[in-house]
């Protein structure tokens, strides 16, 4: 009997692994553009993805909803972490940015 071979997981962990890379740099143009102030969206964005992918029948969409969803909600630890990182001068200030975190 000839057994087929199932991509599933290499293709949930290729998914992982591009939305994670996907969002590092969100994080920093996020930081650099809207300050600590955008964590709301995160959170809220967050929350959808892991609602939706309770709900989805899909076995790759499912797990990469909630993959998308816990990495929403881990931006926002990173979304202060990288105004740290700004305030030590690793990155740059956005200088037209308003100064009222």
């Amino acid at each position: 009997m000839v057994k087929l071979m199932n991509y599933e997981g290499i293709i949930i962990g290729m998914g992982t692994f591009l939305l994670i890379g996907l969002l590092h740099p969100v994080v920093i143009k996020a930081e650099y553009y809207f300050g600590t102030k955008i964590w709301p969206a995160f959170l809220a964005a967050g929350i959808v993805c892991i609602v939706l992918s309770l709900f989805s029948s899909g076995r790759v969409l499912s797990p990469l909803l909630a993959v998308l969803g816990f990495s929403l909600l881990w931006s926002i630890k990173e979304l202060f972490e990288q105004k740290q990182r700004v305030e030590k001068g690793w990155f740059p200030r956005n200088p037209n940015k308003k100064i009222f975190e």
